[in-house]
């Protein structure tokens, strides 16, 4: 998912570039503004935690791109990409290390395996 902070930069395209530079097929993609309930639901397993209200209104700030990418080891190789969660902390050459600069504000969200992937395609593409 490129978050809000990606759209409201006009990132998304350099971003989509590094994935399909690297061979990734982006089989699925909408432009999307998520409700609250949705956030809530996708964000679920945090619920309990100090920052759980700050992800929801972050995520709900503004317009998103959800994608479905395939390709060989696509997780491992995206999360890889995106690099740290907090962009500070990030490598130069991954997308949050060379467009990030704050948490939440951390351009992209990626599954962090197979289960997350499959939940979170149900969530926005209904498959």
């Amino acid at each position: 998912m490129l978050k809000p902070d990606t759209v409201r930069r006009k990132l998304i395209g350099r971003i989509i570039q590094r994935f399909e530079d690297k061979r990734l097929e982006i089989v699925e993609m909408k432009m999307l503004k998520i409700p609250k309930e949705l956030a809530e639901k996708l964000y679920e397993e945090h619920k309990n935690k100090d920052f759980f209200k700050s992800l929801v209104d972050f995520i709900t700030s503004g317009r998103v791109v959800v994608m479905v990418i395939e390709g060989e080891n696509a997780i491992s190789v995206v999360r890889k990409m995106i690099g740290k969660t907090n962009p500070l902390e990030a490598e130069m050459g991954t997308i949050r290390g060379d467009f990030g600069y704050s948490t939440p504000d951390n351009l992209v969200h990626a599954s962090d395996s197979q289960e997350s992937a499959k939940r979170e395609m149900q969530l926005f593409f209904g498959k």
